[in-house]
């Protein structure tokens, strides 16, 4: 697999070697002793599959104190991914990172304990999966909103289409109980 580093330093594009001939293709889409290598070395207990039209847009969601790392891919169509640090206290807060996954590229991004993470569909639909390191707590939800000027993301959609929890979400500034840098 190749692993790229991105502008910041926890988050990672990983690509999966991809063996394929004329009947098709096979890769491993994780393995724990290799992504430990890396970095991203908690088990994984929860996996979770969405599938989105076009102009979708979901996010930007985060936990805590319940925090929880992800590694996400596209199992079909192709999304713009986004990882934005909102650990209080680290150098890169308010940050971000975009990344377009897809069936063609079969990259995948982790995104670690304390990022707020959204994506946004870009092909006619998108089936969307990703792998947690903690179990999904309603109670330690948080949401920053998609179109925060401070946080400044380019979707590459207009008008996305957003449940109105997104929609209705505060700015970065305005979210209380965000993680700490150092404690996550």
């Amino acid at each position: 697999m190749n692993v790229i580093a991105t502008t910041l330093p926890e988050v990672l594009v990983i690509e999966p070697k991809l063996f394929g001939d004329q009947r098709g293709f096979f890769l491993e889409t994780y393995r724990f002793d290799r992504y430990a290598e890396h970095g991203v070395s908690r088990p994984f207990v929860q996996d979770n599959m969405s599938r989105s039209s076009y102009g979708v847009l979901r996010g930007l969601h985060l936990q805590n104190p319940s925090t929880q790392g992800k590694l996400v891919s596209v199992v079909r169509g192709t999304v713009l991914d986004v990882a934005v640090d909102v650990r209080v206290g680290s150098p890169n807060f308010g940050r971000h990172v975009a990344v377009e996954l897809s069936e063609e590229n079969r990259r995948q991004l982790w995104v670690p304990r304390g990022f707020a993470h959204g994506f946004a569909v870009l092909s006619e639909t998108a089936d969307f999966f990703y792998k947690c390191d903690d179990l999904y707590s309603p109670k330690d939800e948080l949401v920053v909103r998609w179109d925060d000027p401070a946080i400044g993301i380019d979707w590459g959609i207009p008008n996305p289409s957003l449940s109105p929890r997104d929609a209705e979400a505060p700015l970065l500034v305005d979210v209380t109980n965000l993680p700490t840098y150092g404690q996550v």
